[in-house]
């Protein structure tokens, strides 16, 4: 593969994202094809045109299906609304052109199912857009992990807040509808999920419950009822029979991005927080009584790939150069290399607790996976 022709669908916050780490990836990285950026697709051609100017695509298209059909697209980037996935996903595999998706896969388990058989009839590599499992501390983590530095884990405790709907003046949005999914659950709960799924292994058996804080929110007009929930708690177990808990809300007032993760093993602890996304805390029992404390780990060019971005420790990276380490283990899924990223055959596995934990809210008992 010479070259990469990118095509991209949506131009939000994850759009902007994907367009800037497709036009990094070669720079930082340097042992990519050249990336040329193709064609963009927005729900009319002003605003397309708009975001190809800025973001630096040749072509711009009010209909999605012209971004699919264009010859000169290798993969297409899929940045819309949750409920547009499977229809976008389907088509782009069905033309042979490679899919980056952003999380979550569906609305539903069904319909990441048929994502799934999509990508297994095609060929063609298949990603979700999980960047945070990209962090070289996350790595790291996984590492010590690995060598058992803190020994056999027995706990894990993961929260993730943002406060972006916790004002109840706020109006009724799209977020808002069942259509979209379950709400924090899949919204914010499929992050965790990768997290686990990238550190233990498997999840195997959960308990959920869900909570809307606000049941009303205001349109012009009127009240509209809120079809989703914007707090969820889970209780788990995994494939190695640690305990675990997931808490997520998008109504925290005062949490921006926090991803909060404890680790507890039999010689020591972990502790990492998304909005200190460059550092993490180690407590080990081998330590001397007189010693032992958390101590702060920040991240540097020996936590991979950290130096291809800064070549000096603690000067940090940020939420889009995770983008930029997302778009590069990708394009080693399209060229068959061992890559970090979650593809639809582990996707699919995150959609299967989600779908429990959604069945086990309603039935009011512990699931299986």
């Amino acid at each position: 593969m010479q070259e990469i022709g990118v095509g991209l669908i949506g131009t939000g916050f994850m759009g902007k994202a994907h367009a800037l780490a497709w036009n990094s990836v070669r720079p930082v990285f340097g042992d990519v094809p050249a990336v040329r950026l193709v064609h963009l697709g927005e729900a009319n051609v002003e605003l397309a045109e708009k975001k190809a100017a800025e973001f630096g695509f040749k072509k711009a298209s009010g209909d999605w299906r012209e971004v699919i059909a264009d010859p000169a697209v290798d993969v297409v980037s899929i940045t819309t609304p949750n409920r547009f996935h499977l229809e976008m996903a389907r088509a782009a595999l069905a033309a042979g052109k490679h899919v980056w998706c952003e999380k979550p896969m569906a609305p539903s388990l069904a319909e990441a199912e048929e994502m799934l058989a999509a990508a297994r009839a095609s060929g063609r590599t298949a990603v979700l857009g999980y960047n945070y499992i990209q962090n070289p501390t996350i790595r790291h983590i996984r590492k010590l992990l690995d060598e058992d530095v803190i020994g056999a884990v027995n706990h894990v405790r993961i929260e993730m807040d943002e406060d972006f709907l916790a004002d109840p003046e706020a109006p009724f949005q799209q977020r808002h509808e069942a259509s979209n999914g379950y709400g924090a659950l899949d919204d914010f709960g499929v992050h965790p999920l990768s997290l686990i799924q990238t550190l233990f292994g498997r999840v195997t058996r959960v308990m959920c419950d869900m909570a809307k804080p606000y049941p009303t929110r205001r349109t012009p007009e009127g009240e509209r009822a809120v079809e989703v929930y914007d707090i969820a708690t889970i209780l788990l177990r995994l494939e190695n029979d640690a305990s675990g808990f997931i808490a997520v809300s998008r109504t925290a007032w005062g949490r921006k991005g926090r991803i909060a993760i404890q680790i507890f093993g039999a010689k020591g602890s972990i502790l990492y927080d998304q909005e200190r996304m460059n550092e993490f805390q180690l407590y080990l029992t081998a330590d001397r009584p007189t010693e032992q404390g958390f101590r702060t780990v920040l991240s540097a060019p020996h936590h991979k790939p950290y130096d291809r971005f800064v070549p000096a420790p603690g000067h940090s990276l940020g939420f889009n150069e995770l983008k930029t380490i997302e778009c590069r283990q990708l394009i080693g899924c399209m060229l068959g290399e061992d890559s970090v990223a979650v593809t639809f055959e582990e996707g699919i596995l995150i959609e299967r607790a989600v779908d429990a934990m959604a069945r086990s809210f309603k039935q009011e008992r512990w699931v299986e996976v």
